[in-house]
């Protein structure tokens, strides 16, 4: 089975609304998140779409899927966790309990404020995870990248046809990630900054999607008037 993942458990801090989770904000009208889950609605695979949100907004999430006519009984919304990672270990227990979990159990973990992922990211994905058991969404680096161990001196400049900018959906076989995350040290869960890190951490290749330049994370004010234009371009095909 095959199980997509949105991870609204973000906040609003870096847009200068704290009181409000950016996933809830609205663009033309219609919060963030359920451009998103339209997205994931669209695919007859997916056994179930869970999304993930702060325990204080669950009820909230379930209204304004209910508002949008975005509710459905193929959505079920569940607590996140403390981490990014640990609310897709909340995830997987959640499909453990309710439908059982095998080796090809595949998830589909996605932002929740990356509205404008399309049809053809998704596929691959999904595709790539059965086959390779996990894989990440990723764009070329258009920039240079420096690195800097010590935010005071540059300390190397990698190849930059080497260099990728990662977005999401990230796709894994749940079990075997659950296990894997299990099996870290408290040291490595301290490093990790997304769920592709456990595998590569583990030593478990992952698979890159090509994703797309205006799969955008929508993070900081500039973000949400990209958005909206992106939206005004689709309004006009």
């Amino acid at each position: 089975m095959t199980f997509a993942v949105i991870l609204a458990g973000g906040t609003g801090e870096r847009m200068g609304v704290a009181d409000t989770p950016k996933q809830f904000l609205e663009i033309k009208g219609k919060p963030i998140l359920i451009y998103t889950v339209e997205k994931f609605l669209l695919h007859a695979e997916f056994e179930k779409i869970i999304v993930l949100t702060p325990k204080d907004w669950v009820n909230h999430t379930k209204h304004i899927l209910r508002k949008y006519s975005a509710a459905s009984e193929n959505i079920a919304v569940i607590p996140g966790g403390a981490t990014r990672n640990e609310t897709i270990m909340n995830a997987i227990d959640y499909i453990e309990k309710e439908y059982a979990l095998d080796d090809d159990t595949v998830i589909v973990t996605h932002d929740s404020v990356r509205p404008f992922v399309t049809h053809r990211i998704i596929e691959e994905n999904i595709a790539a995870a059965k086959a390779f058991g996990a894989c990440d969404t990723v764009i070329p680096a258009s920039d240079t990248i420096v690195e800097s161990t010590d935010a005071d001196q540059i300390s190397s400049i990698p190849l930059r046809q080497n260099m990728y900018q990662g977005q999401t959906p990230q796709s894994f076989k749940a079990k075997a990630l659950r296990d894997d995350y299990r099996s870290l040290s408290d040291k490595e869960k301290a490093i990790l900054t997304d769920a592709a890190k456990i595998c590569v951490i583990k030593g478990r290749p992952v698979k890159l999607v090509q994703g797309e330049t205006y799969n955008i994370k929508i993070t900081y004010p500039y973000d949400l008037r990209i958005a909206r234009s992106l939206l005004e371009d689709t309004d006009n095909d």
